[in-house]
């Protein structure tokens, strides 16, 4: 069994068995527990679920329009056949001052590459796309919204992940999966090798309408698949060369689609 499955499912079951239903903006009533934790050393594991099927592609998808292409631009997501961000997109065609918009905003991708390579023991390799300022602005206020960075004295890059919101049945499987892989690509280019990765959820939460299908995913987990390896084009040394085609998940092995409905 994959370490993901398990640290994944560990999360369900505590909240089901002990989280606390109420009402939010989306008006689905959800179960929730504060101070989730999630830790992987990228080295040994590449953390993605095999009780269900994540879209892997369409996860790396976002992440690229994200980190790389810094958009906002629900638009050029569309062209790349990825719907995540379709409920969300104004008339404009984005979703507002949010997510790579902030990135671009303030040069933080180009900083954070600069510092990993100039002064890697730099204790203030932070990004944030929380801007107090725009927040009124966005479409959708940031879930993941913070990485910290850090190097260890072996050359591995560390990140931790901050995310103020996690739907379990939906956002965090994505989250968690391509995250993973964007300290991957962000440690090759920089001439590290992958570290520790650490998913924190302040409210992490299951929606009603998702329990019967998590309650099917949770009977699963003696059937879960060791889990998949990721391949990075070798040749790629910039980070804003990546393609999808560069960034490959081999051996990918699942029990199969657990349909859930997304709350807006």
């Amino acid at each position: 069994m994959s370490l993901a499955d398990t640290k994944y499912l560990d999360i369900v079951q505590n909240i089901l068995d002990n989280g606390a239903l109420g009402q939010n903006r989306t008006g689905m009533p959800a179960y929730k527990l504060p101070h989730q934790i999630m830790q992987f050393d990228l080295v040994k594991e590449f953390p993605i679920l095999t009780t269900k099927f994540v879209a892997f592609k369409t996860s790396v998808k976002e992440i690229l329009w994200i980190w790389q292409k810094q958009s906002n631009d629900v638009r050029v997501l569309q062209q790349w056949n990825c719907h995540v961000w379709d409920e969300w997109m104004q008339e404009d065609g984005t979703i507002g001052k949010a997510y790579g918009y902030q990135l671009a905003k303030y040069h933080q991708v180009d900083t954070l590459l600069k510092t990993l390579k100039e002064n890697p023991q730099s204790r203030r390799m932070v990004v944030s796309m929380w801007n107090v300022e725009d927040l009124p602005e966005m479409a959708l206020q940031p879930c993941a919204f913070l990485t910290m960075w850090d190097v260890s004295a072996d050359n591995r890059l560390n990140c931790m992940l901050v995310q103020r919101s996690g739907d379990m049945g939906l956002g965090i499987p994505f989250n968690m999966a391509q995250y993973a892989a964007l300290v991957c690509m962000i440690a090759q280019v920089s001439g590290l090798r992958p570290g520790l990765f650490t998913h924190v959820i302040n409210n992490a939460h299951i929606y009603e309408n998702h329990v019967e299908a998590l309650k099917t995913q949770l009977a699963r987990r003696n059937e879960a698949y060791p889990a998949p390896r990721l391949r990075l084009n070798p040749e790629i040394k910039d980070f804003y060369d990546f393609k999808l085609e560069d960034i490959v998940l081999e051996n990918y092995q699942h029990l199969g689609k657990l349909p859930m409905k997304v709350s807006v």
